[in-house]
């Protein structure tokens, strides 16, 4: 269903969310909101999902409950969600941490601002609660590339943990994204390295000479300490 987004922790810039592809994500991250539920059912493409009004004229995040674009999501499923946004006037965010598979369907997602393409890091470090996910480093490098087919990109930082300043941020003036979310770990049974409020800051003004950033409201945990 194409349901209305309450911005709770979700970007406050999406007014819908579109799941037509759901199910355990097999990037396994520990910290992942969807792991607070007792259960999760195998992943499965819906297709009552595609009999939906999308609208028109909304900010829709695409499987916003897994990850479209994890290795084990077959191609056609992939194909058959992008082909059916594009048949709405709306903008799509899809977000992945496997973000060099969008250049396998860039055939099918169109240049400009219909669809912005996401990914997630924590930092440029490698910590072992990133479960079964490319490196940080890796995801910046595909975002980077993306700009060269003169797509619109972002990249969030959540939940964001501890972080070498100059080397993140040098990834991040490459890959040049539209702009940056930063946020903290939501999910408060699981203790992750994070960063000190000041190297938060320093590092928000490093990006911020490059790039907008918008700030999640659960970065105020981290930054009212």
């Amino acid at each position: 269903m194409l349901k209305e987004q309450k911005h709770n922790n979700m970007y406050n810039w999406v007014t819908h969310t579109w799941n037509p592809v759901k199910g355990k994500c097999s990037h396994d991250c520990i910290y992942c909101y969807t792991k607070m539920s007792k259960t999760q059912k195998p992943l499965r493409l819906t297709p009552h999902e595609f009999n939906i009004d999308l609208g028109e004229n909304n900010t829709i995040f695409v499987c916003s409950g897994c990850d479209l674009f994890a290795e084990n999501v077959p191609n056609e499923w992939i194909i058959k969600t992008i082909k059916y946004c594009n048949k709405y006037n709306n903008t799509y965010l899809l977000q992945t941490k496997n973000p060099k598979r969008f250049l396998d369907f860039l055939n099918i997602i169109p240049k400009g601002d219909k669809f912005i393409l996401g990914t997630t890091v924590e930092s440029n470090r490698i910590y072992p609660e990133m479960g079964n996910t490319p490196s940080p480093i890796n995801r910046l490098l595909a975002i980077q590339k993306l700009k060269e087919y003169y797509h619109k990109t972002m990249v969030t930082i959540e939940p964001i943990m501890d972080f070498d300043l100059f080397v993140l941020v040098e990834l991040l003036k490459k890959a040049r994204p539209s702009w940056v979310n930063i946020g903290a770990n939501s999910n408060l049974k699981i203790n992750l390295k994070e960063p000190k409020k000041e190297k938060i800051l320093n590092f928000i003004d490093e990006i911020s000479t490059f790039t907008k950033i918008i700030q999640k409201h659960n970065l105020n945990r981290l930054l009212e300490k």
